[in-house]
């Protein structure tokens, strides 16, 4: 089914324009992404006459950029995420079920902890394994390997009749989970043009939301089944799904960068054709590409030579952008959210909606919450930009937060009002995160890389926010067990820090080319900062004339 999608993609027949267009071929001094993607290269033919060509043709050169094949690859490696979204908010209400509970003697709260984590373990050591994965055997093939393993563990999982094979096909499904989340995200920023790389980089997060919903609502469609098949279901469903994904993969073109950088030239021409880029477009991103491999040659080789690109990540030139971005990919999951997602059922039970109905049911609502703001995020995001919109974004968090486990902590979620501040604060925070943090974080982490160890810090990033998303997802339970404020007030500290730190070290890479990062982390944003504050003072420092002194005057 995949190779059909493509193929039908690449042989779809020569389109006819009204006789009155002419063919515009685009030259290597248009710097406009925008223009570019409107011309007609040499082999161009011509579209079929419409009723009302002057008007149409305006939309159709508007759109024409969103309607390249490089979009529908971006789509369709993008349903991993998919597959770990639905994971994320279908276990939470998997592990409250009845038949659930019943059926494993589930009642502690570290066990409940486990059964949801376990799946992080393995994904944040595979992770580590998907940069050198990625650069070896390509990006698509990992991503390809990490869906079949995925779709393995979830059915060993499914056909689970103890704990101790549920865990194992959890810990098989995270090995993939670590593999195919990494490699797609590096994918999706390789074949995308500069104007659309954040658009196209934040499909992976629209599709985790739209797993994280589907998982919500089958969860809430499934709990009234009488039998484990309640449950069962589910992972039966993402078995299915990924193991459609591994095959798609196998057919897509590989990253043309990533073909370029292993010295596979002629092969990158052929991808760049093959993901919808004209003559001009192709032969623009071929003379970027090569003219990054020239320049990076020479130093990555004198530092492959003291170890490995991993080594790499920490060299002088480097190490600064690789911990910053390790860092942001830690404190994603650090102000909670995946504590929100896994436990939203558990969340809301506790601010007042007591049965397993109404829980489920606002989970659902937050889920679709995320899906429509991402999408709105996905078409905004270019726009914005990424320090801005992280430390916007990690305001509202951390604030969101603070009230929260300000509410419990003072008691006042005694009284009906208290709350619904809660529930509503809630959804404020997932509000929030979606329009910010969720999408910025994994471009930014992998934007600012160079191509030689982009797809190894990307790796790392992600093994960073599988380790944190660990401990948040098995602590969460124990937590608000002993306290029903400490975890609220855990989060939003830790989204304050982040976003002092965005504000001292994090430069703005919207809009920058993959090959002209170098030149943002020259100089940090806080000495920016103090040199524009002391221009400024500078400038408003008023021109008073000398007096004399008194003893002049009675002179």
């Amino acid at each position: 089914m995949a190779s059909t999608c493509i193929q039908s993609a690449e042989s779809s027949g020569p389109v006819r324009v009204h006789s009155d267009v002419k063919p515009v071929v685009s030259t290597e001094e248009e710097k406009s992404e925008d223009r570019v993607q409107s011309d007609v290269d040499s082999n161009a033919v011509t579209q079929e006459p419409r009723h009302d060509g002057s008007s149409a043709a305006p939309v159709l050169r508007r759109f024409d950029k969103y309607l390249r094949k490089y979009t529908l690859c971006s789509v369709l490696a993008s349903v991993s995420a998919w597959c770990f979204g639905f994971d994320t908010g279908s276990i939470g209400p998997i592990t409250i079920m009845p038949q659930f509970i019943d059926h494993y003697d589930l009642h502690s709260p570290t066990i409940q902890g486990l059964v949801v984590s376990s799946i992080l373990i393995t994904a944040s050591l595979s992770s580590l394994a998907a940069g050198p994965l990625a650069d070896r055997f390509s990006r698509t093939r990992t991503a390809a390997l990490g869906g079949a393993v995925f779709c393995a563990g979830s059915i060993l999982a499914a056909a689970a009749s103890n704990l101790a094979m549920l865990f194992v096909g959890r810990c098989i499904a995270g090995v993939g989970e670590g593999l195919f989340l990494s490699s797609a995200m590096v994918y999706l920023l390789e074949i995308a043009p500069t104007s659309l790389r954040g658009r196209l980089s934040c499909t992976q997060q629209l599709f985790v939301t739209l797993g994280l919903a589907a998982g919500y609502f089958v969860s809430y469609g499934t709990v009234d089944i009488p039998s484990s098949l309640s449950y069962r279901l589910l992972f039966i469903l993402q078995a299915l799904v990924s193991g459609t994904y591994a095959v798609i993969m196998l057919f897509l073109p590989h990253s043309p960068r990533w073909l370029q950088h292993v010295g596979r030239t002629e092969e990158s021409a052929k991808a760049w054709e093959r993901l919808g880029y004209s003559t001009a477009e192709a032969e623009k991103e071929q003379e970027v590409e090569q003219r990054e491999r020239n320049e990076e040659e020479a130093a990555t080789n004198a530092r492959r030579q003291d170890g490995s690109t991993f080594a790499m990540l920490f060299s002088k030139e480097i190490r600064k952008r690789t911990v910053l971005g390790v860092f942001l990919m830690a404190m994603q999951q650090a102000c909670g959210i995946d504590g929100v997602l896994y436990y939203a059922p558990v969340l809301f039970k506790q601010a007042g909606l007591s049965s397993n109905t109404a829980s489920f049911l606002a989970s659902g609502v937050s889920g679709l919450l995320n899906v429509v703001l991402t999408i709105f995020t996905q078409i905004f995001t270019d726009n914005w930009g990424r320090r801005a919109s992280m430390i916007n974004g990690g305001v509202v968090i951390a604030g969101s937060m603070l009230t929260i486990g300000t509410l419990y902590a003072s008691g006042a979620t005694d009284e009906a009002a208290g709350r619904w501040a809660v529930i509503v604060l809630i959804y404020i925070f997932v509000v929030a995160f979606a329009m910010s943090w969720a999408v910025v974080n994994r471009i930014y982490c992998s934007e600012i890389q160079p191509m030689a160890t982009r797809a190894a810090a990307t790796s790392l990033g992600q093994c960073a926010n599988w380790v944190v998303n660990w401990i948040i997802a098995f602590s969460t339970p124990l937590f608000l067990a002993k306290s029903s404020s400490g975890p609220y007030f855990l989060f939003g500290t830790c989204a304050a820090l982040t976003v002092v730190v965005c504000i001292l070290f994090q430069p703005e890479s919207r809009g920058v080319s993959l090959e002209s990062l170098d030149s943002i982390f020259a100089v940090s944003p806080w000495r920016n900062m103090l040199s524009k504050a002391s221009a400024r003072a500078r400038r408003l420092e008023p021109a008073i004339p000398l007096r004399p002194l008194s003893s002049d005057v009675g002179a």
